[in-house]
């Protein structure tokens, strides 16, 4: 009976910390969505203007999806450091060294991606950048963080282009800069989202007020923002410096998509919040353990693309040949019942788990100690999955 009792207790918590009174969910759902929509993106025919025909919606995950990621790389951010309550000043340093050592780890795992050759511009790289740039503005509250966010957003478009025009990109090493920046996911922009995704964190993301502003505020940024680039676009249409700025198109880090693709994501992710508080929490289990594990699950599908690209067509880099291969349905089948095993019978997905030990052997343990904080909650690829009790 005892190996019994023990196998009960361990998925007893293994489901409380997947499904736990404390833990938002749905933001978990969110991330699931986000690593799914990445998959989707390199591995399907997205490459198709978006139009009132549903055979073209698939392209709306070109771009978005991961924007959606780095947003909530933002709010995972927020939840580990205090939540709707930044952590004190004292308790600030420890937190940022522990963040800092994630983004380090993020790095090197984002290089070791970028080896294998699978022809996708890895995420990684610029995601470590972020973290690291987050850090000064760990103390800030959701209104500070959202205005600072906002006038990235205004401001960095326009900058944007001069930064993508200068030689360092085209001469000698200037891919392998890219590669080791993600400059295809450019941190100088990116940034908006991901303080504008730490101002998230920062709100009550328990009440339904809250969730159901999230929803209204992104909708309104993705109808200014989409709205803006149909009106402008007559007076773009002959390219040039103005046209790569007022622009939606995705990953063109243009001032319409930067607001546009901007607001759908905090928009999902207050969707995904209010959708998690009706019985879809349930259906959405399978989804959701994706989100929980972003790390494992990002990493095991371009490891698991290259091998199979390798085995099968002798080379990692042959995009259509995998796309032949139809591909997409079984990885994505595959994940998604490797990751809902994964976490009701063992817990934390398996590279966050490294990261977390790794980051507790070198820095110490977190530094959110409070009681009654956010509680357990999926923190994001690298980052601690628990939040505000001890540890």
């Amino acid at each position: 009976m005892a190996p019994a009792s023990g196998l009960t207790a361990r998925l007893g918590r293994s489901w409380t910390r997947f499904d736990g009174p404390g833990r938002l969910v749905g933001v978990d759902l969110a991330r699931g969505l986000a690593v799914i929509g990445m998959l989707a993106a390199h591995l399907l025919d997205t490459e198709r203007v978006l139009t009132p025909d549903p055979e073209t919606w698939i392209t709306v995950v070109n771009g978005r999806s991961s924007i959606l990621f780095a947003t909530l790389a933002g709010v995972s951010i927020a939840l580990v450091t205090g939540g709707p309550r930044p952590l004190d000043p004292a308790r600030r340093p420890r937190a940022a060294a522990r963040l800092a050592m994630r983004g380090a780890l993020l790095w090197v795992i984002g290089l070791l991606l970028v080896l294998t050759g699978v022809p996708v511009y890895v995420i990684l790289p610029a995601y470590a950048l972020l973290f690291v740039l987050a850090l000064p503005f760990l103390g800030m509250g959701a209104r500070g963080l959202f205005l600072t966010a906002g006038a990235l957003a205004l401001v960095m478009p326009w900058i944007q282009p001069v930064l993508d025009a200068a030689p360092i990109w085209s001469g000698l090493g200037g891919d392998e800069l890219a590669a080791l920046v993600g400059w295809n996911y450019p941190f100088t922009v990116w940034i908006a989202f991901l303080l504008a995704g730490m101002g998230v964190g920062r709100l009550d993301l328990r009440r339904a007020p809250e969730q159901a502003l999230l929803v209204l505020g992104g909708v309104s940024l993705m109808l200014a923002g989409y709205g803006f680039a149909l009106a402008t676009a007559p007076l773009v249409s002959g390219g040039g410096y103005l046209a790569a700025v007022l622009t939606a198109e995705d990953h063109s880090s243009g001032l319409w998509e930067v607001i546009g693709s901007g607001g759908f994501a905090i928009a999902a992710i207050g969707l995904c919040l209010l959708l998690c508080r009706t019985p879809l929490r349930w259906l959405a289990i399978p989804l959701r353990a994706v989100g929980s594990m972003p790390l494992t699950a990002y990493v095991l599908q371009l490891v698991v693309w290259a091998v199979v690209a390798l085995a099968v067509l002798g080379d990692t880099s042959d995009l259509y040949g995998v796309r032949e291969l139809g591909l997409f349905g079984p990885l994505t089948l595959g994940l998604i019942v490797g990751c809902t095993v994964w976490a009701l019978t063992i817990g934390r997905g398996p590279l966050e788990a490294v990261v977390d030990a790794v980051v507790r052997a070198v820095v110490g343990p977190d530094a959110v100690t409070r009681t009654g904080g956010p509680g357990p909650a999926s923190a994001g690829p690298g980052a601690s999955g628990d939040v505000g009790g001890p540890r």
